[in-house]
């Protein structure tokens, strides 16, 4: 009989606050959040503006600590690890796309792509940047620089470079923000069929409704906190214990 092997979760989240110090005050946007998501799963955050959404990406992606809580990121707690602990694993296992691009605009679309993978010293950065520009649509723009490609191709520049690494799990924080209907359904496409073709984990900021509904599950923030389900508000509205 064959033995079936449980996956470790790619992210695993519990009791995560984070507290700013604000003048005289503290300003609490994130407070007691759980989050759990499976290796290879998408999972969505949604929200209003403010709520927090973007702050909890951070967290947990390891751009910044929380105040109490943990996030165990591929198997490894953040919060035992210092920065440059944090960087060595998203350098090696994490991708990242950005709501503004976030390109170097001294560098050709090739040149962005490949960074990530010069920096760690990786062979073949030119080959892969190449083939990853090809299969977002750029193959005849791989010479030009930010400046040069419009909003929707420099964030095709941005997909390609989140995945020159090969990352184990995607951040993606509202993608699709800076673009009109077409270009952002265009990023969309490229962006769960490359999810799709390397098995990544995807934990997408959205603020899209019909975008969220395309992932596996969906957390809802509201004022820093996990919001209940709008089927468990109605029941506990209604005094049904649940």
């Amino acid at each position: 009989m064959q033995t079936l092997v449980a996956h470790p979760p790619a992210l695993e989240v519990t009791g995560l606050t984070k507290v700013y110090r604000s003048g005289e005050s503290d300003l609490t946007v994130l407070k007691g959040v759980e989050l759990t998501v499976a290796a290879g799963a998408k999972q969505a955050i949604i929200g209003p503006s403010g709520s927090g959404k973007t702050t909890l990406l951070g967290l947990c992606a390891g751009l910044d600590v929380a105040t109490s809580g943990s996030v165990k990121l591929l198997g490894e707690a953040l919060e035992t690890m210092n920065e440059d602990g944090r960087a060595r694993l998203r350098g090696a296992s994490v991708g990242f796309v950005f709501q503004n691009f976030q390109l170097i605009p001294t560098l050709t679309a090739l040149e962005n792509v490949a960074v990530p993978l010069d920096l760690r010293g990786g062979q073949g950065s030119r080959e892969k940047a190449i083939a990853l520009l090809r299969k977002v649509g750029l193959a005849e723009r791989m010479d030009h620089y930010p400046v040069q490609l419009s909003g929707g191709e420099q964030q095709r520049v941005a997909l390609a470079r989140a995945f020159i690494n090969d990352p184990q799990i995607l951040f993606a924080d509202e993608p699709t923000g800076n673009l009109d209907g077409a270009n952002g359904d265009t990023i969309i496409d490229l962006l769960f069929a490359l999810n799709e073709e390397r098995g990544t984990t995807l934990v997408l900021v959205t603020h899209d409704p019909s975008l969220a509904d395309r992932c596996d599950a969906v957390l809802r923030i509201q004022d820093g906190e996990v919001a209940k389900p709008i089927a468990d508000a109605v029941a506990v509205a209604e005094g049904i214990s649940l």
